[in-house]
């Protein structure tokens, strides 16, 4: 019980580390005064540039798995497991170190997702991808591979726990993305650039 609930609370701390915010920060950026507000590898590759926000993605990534890891690790539970990886996103999005502005948590959503149902991730990889070179909109990509999570799961029959978890993080993400589905259905919202060089979703 104790190890369960101090995986949770190092799940949230994780999550809440703020890449894309330190990193800009060392370049003298506020990055939530830049583009969308949001600390994610998008709107930090808008500020400054493809490399940077390669790096702030392969850490946002690694965080959501390293919270599902170590749940594992400290608790037997899957239940446990699942809710760490939901706490790593929300860490990710309100993070308590800036005034719970944070990212959108498709990157530490998809690291947790990968810890914690392996077969699940390529797919909705895949997805993401699909829906990126098809619309170049990096907010549908998201969208669309966050809906896809719960399907995926459920085909392929995933324990009660992770399913349950498939289906919030979809939400959060939905949710956190409210801002540009608007703009999306206003046909506002602007595409990545031609060879990935930068996006404003």
């Amino acid at each position: 019980m104790i190890a369960g609930g101090l995986a949770l609370v190092a799940a949230y701390l994780l999550g809440s580390l703020p890449t894309g915010f330190l990193f800009a920060r060392a370049r003298g950026i506020d990055i939530r005064s830049q583009g969308s507000g949001s600390t994610g590898a998008t709107n930090v590759g808008r500020a400054l540039g493809t490399k940077t926000a390669a790096l702030v993605m392969v850490i946002d990534l690694a965080k959501g798995a390293a919270a599902v890891l170590l749940a594992g690790a400290l608790s037997d539970s899957g239940g446990v497991a699942a809710a760490a990886g939901l706490l790593a996103m929300a860490g990710h999005a309100f993070p308590v170190w800036i005034g719970f502005r944070g990212g959108k948590a498709v990157a530490t959503g998809l690291g947790a997702s990968a810890a914690l149902m392996p077969p699940v991730a390529p797919i909705v990889v895949a997805v993401w991808v699909f829906v990126l070179l098809a619309t170049r909109y990096v907010s549908l990509a998201s969208i669309t591979a966050a809906l896809s999570l719960p399907l995926a799961a459920l085909a392929f029959e995933r324990p009660g726990a992770e399913i349950l978890f498939s289906v919030v993080a979809a939400l959060l993400v939905v949710g956190l993305h409210h801002a540009n589905i608007r703009r999306l259905l206003r046909r506002e919202e602007r595409r990545l650039r031609p060879f990935g060089r930068r996006s404003a979703s």
